[in-house]
């Protein structure tokens, strides 16, 4: 069982927009994957740990595809927001000061692709010097073996891996 911080922990959502939770994932399908966030979000808001959504914008066209709002229900007053228009979730979006200012030091990642997005911003928030947990089925990717590749090879070098009933917060 991980047991973290609400007073230093952020829950980092990466990439849970209509269009993402309706791809044909696996090993998780989205709509596994987003009744596991909303169900961490949940927790993090009661334990007062703060909770960040990360979606992404295609850069230089005149319209987003369709879907591309965060999942409906997810977001609640409070809530941080941050819009991307690279792969990671840092690049040019204010969000290392966004989360320094409430005082972060660990990030929970959750989200989708596993392997595009999540692992994008888990490597980048690692040279920002934040310690990092992955939450398993919380993510999911095109591919089962994409999404295993990066929990088996990569994130275990970032941080730890945990499953969902694996994390504990504190209220």
């Amino acid at each position: 069982m991980t047991e973290i911080d609400p007073r230093r922990t952020a829950l980092l959502v990466v990439d849970l927009m209509e269009r993402t939770v309706a791809l044909p994932l696996a090993p998780h399908s989205g709509d596994e994957v987003a009744e596991r966030v909303v169900e961490l979000a949940r927790g993090f808001r009661k334990a007062g740990a703060p909770v960040v959504l990360v979606r992404a914008e295609r850069p230089g066209v005149a319209e987003q595809p369709p879907g591309s709002g965060l999942l409906t229900g997810l977001a609640e007053p409070g809530d941080v927001e941050v819009v991307k228009r690279a792969v990671g979730a840092f690049h040019g979006t204010g969000l290392d000061a966004a989360l320094r200012e409430r005082g972060v030091r660990t990030l929970v990642l959750a989200g989708i692709a596993t392997n595009l997005g999540v692992e994008s911003t888990a490597r980048a928030a690692a040279d920002h010097g934040y310690e990092l947990v992955f939450v398993e089925d919380a993510m999911s990717a095109l591919t089962a073996e994409e999404h295993r590749a990066s929990v088996a090879l990569d994130m275990p070098r970032l941080g730890t891996v945990v499953t969902a009933a694996g994390l504990r917060l504190p209220v």
